[in-house]
C-alpha cells in the first residue's frame, strides 16, 4: 500500500508544480504581451527616422512605457525591459538592468527574436533559487524590431508548491492511515476466529475436553472449520468417555473375583507353613493386581493421571518379574533370563513399569517357539545403567498388542492392553528386538527387552 501511495504521489506533486508554473507562465505571457502592444508604437529610434526626439517618442508614450515597466516593477517586484534587437535598452526598470546572454534569459531572448514567445520554461523546483525569465517579441509591420523581456523572482512560486506538497504528503499520510486501519481491521477479524480456535485447542490437549469454538465471527472458511473443530471435539470426548467408562467398568468387574480369590489364598495359607515362599509370592501377586486395578479406576475417573514416579530399583524390580514369569516360561518351554547389572536405579512408577514389563514378556513367551530363549535386560539411554528417567515412551509395553487365532497359543482373537498405559511412557524402560535398531518392535523369537 506505501508503494501505491508513493508511486502516485510522486507524479501528483510533479504535476502540481508544473501546474502551478504553467500558471505564473501564462500570466507573465500576458504582460509581457500588453507591454510589447504599447512598445511597437514607440520602438523606433530617432535617428533611424531622421525626425526630432519629440516626435520620435510620439508624444512621450516611450517615457509613458517606461512609467508603467516601473510602476509595475515596484507593485510585484518584476525587473522588466524593452530591448532593440543589439540588447540595447529602449525602457527598463529597474534602471541599468540589462538582460543576459547566456543561460534561461539569452534563450528566451533569442526564442523572441525568432519570432516566439517564451511559453515552456525549465521547471523551477522548492530547492532551486532559479529566476523565470520570459519574452515576448515587439512586431512592426511584420518584422521584430524589439523584445519585451520579464524577469521575475520565484519565492512565492516555490513556496505555494511546497504548500501544494504538504497538501499531499499530509493526504498520502492520512490515506496510509486510513489503509493501515483497516488492514488492521480486517487482520484482526481474519484472526480472531484462529485466536480463539487455538486456544480451545490448547484447552482440549492439556484436558478441558469441555472446550468448544463458538461459530461466529471471520470468513466463511473460518466458520466452517470451527464447526468441523467442535464436531471433532464432540467426538473425541464421547470417544474418551466411553474408554473411562470401560476402563472403570472392567476394574469393578474385575475387584470381586479378585477379593474372592485374595480370600481363598488367604485360607489356603492357614493350612501351609507361615513361612512358605510360594504364599507369600502369591499374595504378592495378588496384592500387585489389586494395585493395578487402583490405578485402573483412578486413571478412568481422573482427566490427567500422572505417574507417581519414585526412586526405584529397576533392576530388582525387572529380577522380581522376570521370576515371577519363569513358570509360565517352563510350561512353554522357553528360556526366560535376566541379563544385565545387579543394581541399576531410576524414577519410575513401579506398578505401571512391572505392568508394562509383564505386557511384554508376555507377548514374548507367546511368540517365541518352544526351546527359544528370552533375555530380559536394564540398560541406560548411553549403554550403562543410569537414574536418570527416559523421556521417550516405551514402545512396547504401551501399545495394544492384537493377537488371533494364528497366535503360537491359538488362543481366540482378543486384545491385551497394558493397564499403565499413560504412566509407563514416563518409566525408563524401552524395549527392542535385539539386533533391531532401537525404534521399533515386534515380538521375535528371541527377543530381548533393552
Amino acid at each position: 500500500m506505501a508503494g501505491v501511495l508513493l508511486a502516485l504521489g510522486f507524479p501528483l506533486a510533479a504535476s502540481q508544480a508544473a501546474a502551478e508554473q504553467q500558471r505564473v507562465v501564462v500570466d507573465r505571457i500576458d504582460d509581457t504581451a500588453r507591454f510589447a502592444a504599447l512598445a511597437q508604437f514607440v520602438a523606433a529610434r530617432p535617428e533611424e527616422t531622421g525626425a526630432s526626439e519629440g516626435q520620435a517618442d510620439a508624444g512621450g508614450r516611450r517615457a509613458a512605457l517606461a512609467s508603467r515597466l516601473q510602476r509595475y516593477h515596484e507593485l510585484y517586484g518584476i525587473r522588466a525591459g524593452v530591448f532593440f534587437r543589439d540588447r540595447e535598452a529602449m525602457a527598463v526598470a529597474p534602471a541599468g538592468w540589462k538582460v543576459a546572454r547566456d543561460g534561461e534569459g539569452g534563450q528566451a531572448f533569442r526564442e523572441a527574436l525568432a519570432g516566439r514567445r517564451s511559453h515552456n520554461p525549465a521547471q523551477v523546483w522548492p530547492w532551486q533559487r532559479d529566476r523565470l525569465t520570459i519574452a515576448s517579441p515587439v512586431v512592426h509591420e511584420g518584422d521584430v524590431i524589439a523584445v519585451v523581456v520579464t524577469d521575475s523572482p520565484t519565492g512565492q512560486m516555490r513556496s505555494r508548491i511546497l504548500r501544494g506538497w504538504l497538501l499531499i504528503g499530509a493526504g498520502e499520510s492520512a490515506a496510509m492511515l486510513l489503509a493501515i486501519g483497516a488492514a488492521i481491521r480486517l487482520t484482526g477479524w481474519v484472526l480472531r476466529p484462529v485466536r480463539v480456535l487455538d486456544a480451545a485447542t490448547h484447552d482440549i490437549a492439556t484436558g478441558r475436553m469441555h472446550s468448544r469454538v463458538a461459530v461466529s465471527g471471520g470468513p466463511p472458511e473460518l466458520r466452517r472449520l470451527a464447526r468441523s473443530f467442535n464436531e471433532m471435539a464432540d467426538t473425541m470426548e464421547d470417544v474418551l468417555e466411553q474408554q473411562r467408562a470401560f476402563v472403570a467398568d472392567a476394574s469393578h468387574q474385575l475387584r470381586n473375583p479378585l477379593a474372592a480369590l485374595l480370600l481363598r489364598i488367604e485360607l489356603l495359607a492357614l493350612e501351609l507353613p507361615d513361612d512358605n515362599e510360594e504364599i507369600a509370592s502369591v499374595r504378592t501377586e495378588g496384592k500387585r493386581l489389586a494395585r493395578v486395578l487402583d490405578d485402573l479406576l483412578g486413571l478412568a475417573l481422573a482427566e490427567h493421571a500422572d505417574p507417581d514416579l519414585q526412586l526405584t530399583d529397576v533392576a530388582g524390580l525387572v529380577t522380581e518379574r522376570v521370576g515371577s514369569w519363569r513358570p509360565v516360561a517352563d510350561r512353554a518351554e522357553v528360556g526366560l533370563r535376566y541379563e544385565g547389572p545387579a543394581g541399576a536405579t531410576g524414577w519410575a512408577d513401579p506398578v505401571a513399569l512391572s505392568s508394562a514389563l509383564d505386557a511384554v514378556v508376555d507377548n514374548a513367551l507367546k511368540f517365541t517357539p518352544g526351546g527359544g530363549d528370552v533375555t530380559v535386560g536394564v540398560e541406560g539411554p548411553s549403554g550403562t545403567p543410569s537414574a536418570s528417567p527416559s523421556p521417550t515412551p516405551a514402545p512396547v509395553s504401551t501399545r495394544r498388542n492384537w493377537t488371533g487365532s494364528a497366535t503360537a497359543s491359538g488362543a481366540a482373537a482378543g486384545t491385551r492392553t497394558s493397564p499403565a498405559r499413560v504412566s509407563a511412557c514416563r518409566s525408563p524402560a524401552r524395549c527392542w528386538p535385539r539386533g533391531e535398531p532401537r525404534s521399533a518392535s515386534r515380538p521375535t523369537s528371541r527377543g530381548a527387552c533393552w
